[in-house]
């Protein structure tokens, strides 16, 4: 199962996944041209909610479509330093559909 982690340090917000930086999927749809932000809602966590779902879903279409619910009620609530799972994500997906 992936685990992705969110932080900040000198050089701004980094994202990876399983250790690795987390490809923002600008070619999708891109929101933000200063890369990945959480913690509020906007470009920037919309971008993050981009990468994220396409990254887990494997699905581009689906996650360009949940992209904006995962913003505003999952992207915009991370701490300043966070970490997700697979099942994370599945399980606030889950609570999308409700």
């Amino acid at each position: 199962m992936k685990i992705y982690e969110g932080g900040r340090d000198l050089d701004g917000a980094q994202v990876t996944v399983d250790g690795r930086p987390l490809d923002p999927r600008h070619d999708l749809r891109r929101y933000s041209r200063t890369g990945f932000e959480w913690t509020y809602e906007g470009d920037g966590p919309r971008q993050l909610a981009l990468a994220l779902l396409a990254d887990h879903l494997g699905d581009d279409q689906a996650a360009l479509r949940l992209t904006e619910p995962f913003m505003r009620r999952v992207v915009a609530e991370l701490d300043n330093a966070w970490r997700m799972t697979g099942a994370d994500i599945d399980a606030a997906l889950a609570r999308l559909a409700e």
